[in-house]
């Protein structure tokens, strides 16, 4: 038996990842899992098909989480399809790095839209769900960077920052009706997106990083394990990071 057999999962942003790696692992834990993806079509039925091999049942949804109608249109239909919903992760978030001094109001507002307010319109939803299970674990992806700042990356850094507030704000509405809502915060995860970046560049990442290392899609999977399951039955508007003492 699987930390998260019987459960039914959600995750936005899951084609490629972190997300990607946080489905793989809810599935091998037995948990059903519906996951979301923008553009990413075929990664995404390629991953519907690798998490159906495990022998729970998946399905990818192409949804805009920062639409809020959408969002609405989306957490009807997994509980529709699935029966339930006993876990969120909000896991979809974009970057649009750039000095406050060129920084574009379009690339503040996408951030905001994407990073941010996807996690009001989706836990909004959930929580009707939510609330007459008398149940549920909302996990929100947040980062290093909405801790401590990053230059170049105010936009981001705010969007990551409000989620901490928003998940505290959640798990202190919620708690009565046994819904727990917690905060994952990656520092430097080595992804697709960091595969494009000059090797030199990462090395001196890795090297002011105390562990020596970026981290692994799959270690901040599993704190979301922990988290979505009941081995975390009275965490709950908590930040954890993940991040190798990089920010302690």
């Amino acid at each position: 038996m699987g930390l998260l057999s019987g459960k039914t999962a959600l995750i936005t942003g899951a084609s490629k990842g972190i997300g990607r790696a946080i489905a793989i692992r809810f599935a091998l834990e037995g948990a059903n899992v519906a996951f979301t993806f923008l553009s990413s079509v075929e990664k995404g039925q390629a991953l519907e098909a690798e998490l159906a091999a495990f022998g729970i049942k998946a399905k990818g949804y192409r949804s805009d989480a920062s639409d809020f109608k959408a969002a609405e249109q989306l957490i009807n239909d997994v509980v529709a399809d699935f029966g339930a919903l006993d876990i969120l992760v909000n896991n979809a978030g974009i970057t649009r790095d750039n000095l406050l001094m060129r920084m574009t109001e379009e690339a503040w507002d996408e951030i905001m839209n994407v990073n941010l307010k996807s996690c009001f319109n989706t836990v909004k939803a959930a929580s009707r769900t939510m609330m007459k299970a008398k149940s549920g674990s909302i996990i929100n992806m947040t980062s290093v960077v909405g801790v401590k700042g990053n230059a170049g990356q105010a936009n981001y850094a705010a969007s990551k920052a409000g989620i901490i507030g928003f998940t505290k704000s959640v798990a202190l509405e919620l708690g009565s009706r046994n819904i727990r809502c917690n905060a994952v915060a990656p520092g430097f995860i080595e992804t697709e997106m960091t595969e494009v970046l000059d090797e030199k560049t990462v090395q001196g990442w890795r090297d002011g990083i105390p562990m020596k290392r970026g981290g692994q899609p799959e270690e901040v999977a599993n704190v979301c394990v922990f988290l979505a399951s009941e081995m975390s039955s009275y965490v709950s508007g908590q930040v954890l990071h993940v991040n190798g003492a990089m920010y302690t």
